[in-house]
């Protein structure tokens, strides 16, 4: 009887994961994951604390969004539109869109790159399946299903833990690093700390999780209350935590895997994610075939997290926009509804 109660909770719980653990996922998109791949491979174990660090800050920021959206039930953009001058809505937006769309770039680039890795499929061929696959799903699956998608690619998070499993790692000094910070006051190395800040807390997820809870409230029907519940409140504090937890975790794994791997072997740079995953292959020897497993394990994280980042990189441009010039907008309309908000999502991607 424990045992059933126990399992309900545990059901319960992951039943509310939503907004805040795909915004968190897509935190570590294949441009984040260059940037974290190059910390270890040019500190080692140096920034590892820094996932500690971050931890409350972004969780405080994420929850701020969310609850911005849960309880006027407006998208940021909206809120910005009601109490600020045109512009700075406009610089906002303008802003938001040309930084997402050249993320977006960078990272549809990175996974492709990553699938010519381990699939015989050229660059271009990648680039447009790629494309291909997230309009379609973003534009033509309904929100309930979409999330549903969204959910079960949150599974590519366990592949950077997984992949410290096929290398031989310093526990003692990986765990001394990440609880005890080492700050070197160089224009390197705070260029790269500055680089994880910028990459870890990002203005499109402010924008994309306070806009979602809306989203949220109208799947389970909260809209219709008159006041957001407690209960709604509690669920979105858990799900934004665990997704923040979760966000970091990815984070300090790349950080063990590139500065065990990368680091330790004296490769210092690195450009991209699939440089990451590529050079990972012929250096990690704990047994035959592992650098070709650790390369193909960090390569699927590369493009799952790729596929749950990019759409959220463009749906916030598009909800930005659409609210800014009160555009019907939402995941939960179809396109004949919403025409200009996925416009903007084509759009974003395409370019």
């Amino acid at each position: 009887m424990h045992q059933e109660s126990r399992k309900k909770r545990s059901t319960r719980y992951l039943k509310f994961l939503g907004p805040g653990v795909i915004t968190g996922a897509a935190d570590n998109d294949p441009s984040g994951i260059a940037t974290y791949s190059q910390a270890g491979a040019q500190f080692g174990y140096g920034q590892l604390w820094v996932s500690v660090f971050l931890y409350p800050l972004m969780t405080a920021v994420q929850e701020a969004s969310a609850r911005i959206g849960a309880v006027t039930r407006k998208g940021i953009a909206a809120v910005t539109k009601e109490h600020y001058r045109k512009e700075v809505l406009y610089g906002l937006i303008t802003l938001l869109f040309v930084a997402n769309t050249i993320n977006i770039g960078a990272d549809i680039g990175a996974m492709a790159a990553s699938l010519e890795l381990i699939a015989p499929i050229p660059f271009t061929v990648g680039t447009l399946i790629f494309v291909a696959i997230m309009l379609l799903f973003e534009i033509f699956i309904p929100y309930k299903n979409y999330v549903r998608v969204l959910r079960w690619l949150l599974v590519v998070i366990l592949v950077y833990p997984l992949t410290m499993l096929l290398i031989e790692v310093p526990w003692t000094e990986v765990l001394r690093a990440t609880f005890f910070p080492r700050l070197e006051l160089t224009p390197e190395f705070l260029f790269i700390f500055t680089a994880i800040v910028g990459t870890t807390i990002s203005p499109y997820m402010f924008f994309w999780e306070a806009s979602e809870e809306i989203e949220e409230e109208i799947l389970t029907g909260e809209i219709l209350k008159p006041k957001t519940s407690k209960g709604f409140i509690r669920n979105m504090r858990w799900d934004t935590g665990v997704g923040m937890f979760f966000s970091q975790v990815v984070t300090w794994s790349i950080i063990v895997v590139t500065g065990t791997v990368l680091h330790n072997h004296g490769i210092t740079n690195i450009t991209t994610a699939a440089d990451a995953a590529q050079a990972l292959e012929p250096l990690v020897n704990t047994f035959p075939g592992a650098g070709y497993w650790a390369q193909f394990i960090f390569s699927i994280g590369i493009i799952g997290l790729g596929l749950i980042a990019v759409p959220i990189l463009s749906g916030s441009a598009a909800y930005t926009i659409a609210e800014a010039f009160k555009w019907d907008e939402g995941l939960y309309k179809k396109l004949r509804e919403a025409h200009g908000f996925y416009g903007i999502i084509t759009i974003a991607t395409l370019l």
